[in-house]
């Protein structure tokens, strides 16, 4: 029986000892906060005023991949403020917004950025909802 609580003990304190080094780093919320942020807006933006094509008209796919291209180009530029590549970014976002009681503490301790960022399409940002590409 004591040999059954003490393994149980253990067992659970490595789960314990485990969540917290999987937890994300403080300064890399942030990073990844602000990033997602500003990828939100800049997008929001972007796509403001959709009827550049027309009433109901899809853009062509020529039109598409420049889109694609200059998304691509504007993301790039963004990330390279926090020191992140596009594709490290999308690796790596996932992971951190994972950790909802970290990215939580953050924002309820910037309010200005917690604004922001519950203003936020949430089915286009990887937030309520499979759609969208993470950002």
């Amino acid at each position: 029986m004591k040999k059954a609580r003490w393994m149980i003990g253990m067992s659970l304190s490595l789960v314990l000892v485990a969540s917290f080094c999987i937890a994300a780093d403080p300064a890399e919320v942030e990073k990844f906060v602000k990033a997602r942020i500003e990828i939100g807006e800049m997008m929001m933006n972007y796509f403001q005023g959709g009827e550049r094509f027309g009433e109901g008209q899809r853009p062509s796919p020529e039109q598409m991949r420049a889109m694609g291209e200059d998304i691509s180009a504007k993301l790039g530029t963004l990330l390279s403020k926090y020191g992140m590549t596009v594709q490290e970014y999308r690796e790596r976002s996932r992971e951190v917004f994972a950790d909802e009681v970290a990215v939580k503490e953050f924002l309820d301790a910037h309010p200005d950025l917690k604004q922001r960022y519950e203003a936020l399409p949430l089915d286009r940002m990887g937030r309520g909802g499979s759609t969208g590409r993470g950002y």
